[in-house]
């Protein structure tokens, strides 16, 4: 696909229906977003062909001037055609957040909540952004499940459905008004059409072909096919990892190269981003090159699957939550979570080194006060002395250590 023009499909009243989106890009020292639309409506076609017959013969919409159009005519049915990570179910929401609280839900949410933003955002849809101000929680679904724990987390999450099942149609009504498919050059559809037939074809035979290979593999082992994309990333080296702070929470990546930790990101600073998505996204436009984990042999495999198959899985050694870590610390050693602390001062001391900063290290030395707490509280020894409070100076060594980290991460 042409860099940062992305082909999405919405599902709204009249289906599922397929546009192209630009996101935010800065030129001439201001930033942009724009779908392919003009001054009084956002473009989308009820087939991929469509798109393609339009986008080969119309020169004027509002993406005419972005900086990679030039390429976007060129583009074939296939490359036209939404990824997965790029269908938004608009008119489902309703039904998706009746769904159990988790993962899942939440992730869903926070991609369809985005998209509808920038649409309300691009065409000035006041209802739509009254909709989404008026409960807190929709800015909270890209943290995850963490903002809906709890009683405080409940009531917000209840609160979020209840929106939506009051005001969800007035969403989906300021969208369906903006939403027009105009007339496309016959020849040209004509042309879409018959290419996109043989992609059809061509993705039926190979799945044909897929099938009898699960067929013939039924009785075999196959650790890709059991780990999935744990497997690709265990393979390549790197690790997906997750960094939850008071300003939020991101998705970055992290290996080791020759025993020394690299984060993805350069001059000490770490690219972070929201979810998965926006890091697949990154990494296959502005982020294939140009920062320190292009320096790992792997690399290239990474930012190869990128544009279209690469799927980022967080495990949960490798989710670093440092929120309240410091208060907990000022109340004592049996307020803190001892696998929390443990990862977190794991996370410090691997941006310290990546970074040259001997900060966390000095701090987390044995020898030092809030060193030893540390090692108090993750290495319990009955034979150690307890340590007595006040534990505030320990406490404020800590908030210095993640209020440098935040200051390292580059939110996305």
């Amino acid at each position: 696909m042409a860099s940062d023009i992305v082909p999405v499909q919405l599902s709204l009243t009249e289906g599922d229906l397929v546009t192209l989106w630009a996101p935010r890009w800065r030129e001439d020292g201001e930033e942009w977003e724009a779908f392919l639309g003009d001054d009084d409506a956002l473009f989308a076609f009820p087939t991929v062909a469509e798109l393609a017959a339009f986008v080969r013969t119309e020169p004027e919409h509002d993406l005419a001037d972005h900086p990679a159009w030039s390429l976007v005519p060129d583009l074939t049915v296939a490359e036209l055609t939404p990824e997965e990570t790029q269908r938004y179910n608009i008119i489902g929401v309703p039904e998706i957040a009746a769904e159990d609280l988790d993962t899942w839900t939440v992730g869903e949410l926070a991609e369809i909540v985005e998209m509808v933003r920038s649409i309300a955002d691009v065409c000035d849809l006041e209802v739509v952004t009254e909709v989404l101000d008026s409960a807190p929680a929709f800015g909270l679904l890209h943290q995850g499940t963490l903002p809906f724990a709890g009683r405080e987390g409940t009531r917000l999450w209840n609160q979020l459905v209840e929106t939506i099942a009051e005001r969800w149609d007035d969403v989906i009504d300021a969208i369906d008004d903006m939403i027009d498919t105009p007339e496309v050059d016959t020849v040209a559809l004509t042309a879409a059409e018959k290419e996109a037939a043989v992609l059809e074809n061509t993705d039926d035979e190979a799945a044909d072909d897929l099938s009898v290979a699960d067929t013939a593999a039924d009785d075999e082992d196959d650790p890709e096919e059991e780990d999935g994309e744990a497997a690709f990333w265990k393979d390549v080296g790197i690790d997906p990892i997750r960094i939850t702070t008071d300003a939020g929470d991101g998705i970055t990546l992290r290996c080791f190269i020759d025993g020394k930790p690299v984060f993805l990101g350069s001059g000490t600073r770490i690219e972070l981003f929201k979810n998965e998505r926006a890091l697949t996204r990154w990494i296959a436009t502005d982020g294939e090159e140009g920062h320190d984990l292009a320096a790992a042999s792997t690399w290239p495999e990474v930012a190869a699957r990128a544009g279209s198959e690469l799927t980022v899985t967080v495990e949960d050694m490798n989710t670093y939550v440092l929120t309240e870590l410091a208060e907990d610390l000022a109340e004592g050693p049996t307020e803190v979570d001892p696998a929390r602390l443990e990862l977190a001062t794991e996370l410090l001391l691997d941006v310290g080194e990546w970074a040259g900063d001997d900060g966390p290290r000095e701090a987390l030395a044995a020898g030092q006060p809030l060193g030893w707490l540390v090692s108090y509280i993750v290495k319990p020894d009955p034979t150690r002395l307890a340590p007595s409070p006040p534990f505030d100076a320990e406490s404020a060594a800590l908030r210095g250590l993640l209020d440098g980290l935040e200051e390292r991460l580059n939110r996305h």
